[in-house]
């Protein structure tokens, strides 16, 4: 099943992808490992839609890396609910060669957080993996926190509810959210005074992010 799965990745989806985000050499050699381990553990553990595979890289990946273009002074990085690895790991791979950088990927699963733990491993990316459910990380944590991210975690108005007290301390907050966006901004806007940003993902979709620069609560 591995292989199949991995005879489905395109050449030409990952050059489209590089080509809309592109890194270094190093880099994409990182993404190549995470990738293919991606693809074994796909076999055996759910960690995207199985119909994304064949765009994997910019459906996933391009789509993660694009984040970095929008806080490019940011070495401090906390992902909300990692998953598969999108955008944590992605964004920890790009970042490995950025002196003192690092991503926190904060997931409540065990099995994708033992994966993700060997992605990291595997790749020699810049983070590390919290086991523990996103409300308890954060009001546990005292780093510094430059950026947070969060992509098919949950509705916008409860990430920020984890996001505000990380954002009082000067955090800024990126987003991957869907064609649903605007619902999603009004839905928010009852419970939380937002300036926000809104950026329209390169990789087409439908896809937006959303730059949260202040959020207080109603």
């Amino acid at each position: 099943m591995a292989k199949a799965a991995q005879a489905s990745i395109s050449a030409s989806d990952k050059a489209a992808a590089l080509a809309l985000t592109p890194v270094s050499r190093e880099t994409e050699a990182r993404l190549d490992r995470y990738v293919d381990l991606l693809v074994e553990w796909q076999a055996k553990t759910n960690l995207i839609s199985p119909s994304t595979l064949p765009q994997l890289w910019t459906r996933h990946i391009a789509d993660s890396l694009q984040l970095l273009d929008l806080a490019p002074s940011a070495k401090h990085w906390l992902d909300f609910g990692s998953g598969g690895g999108f955008p944590g790991v992605v964004l920890a791979c790009a970042l490995a060669d950025r002196e003192g950088a690092s991503v926190q990927l904060v997931e409540r699963n065990a099995k994708k957080a033992a994966f993700l733990r060997e992605a990291l491993r595997i790749t020699g990316a810049a983070g590390s993996v919290i086991l523990a459910d996103i409300g308890d990380y954060v009001d546990s944590l005292s780093a510094p926190i430059d950026c947070v991210t969060a992509r098919a975690v949950a509705p916008l108005h409860m990430l920020l509810n984890f996001t505000e007290p990380l954002m009082k301390r000067g955090a800024r907050a990126l987003f991957l959210k869907g064609q649903d966006v605007e619902s999603e901004l009004t839905e928010a806007t009852k419970y939380w005074n937002i300036k926000h940003l809104l950026h329209e993902s390169r990789t087409g979709g439908n896809g937006w992010i959303v730059e949260i620069v202040a959020a207080n609560r109603r």
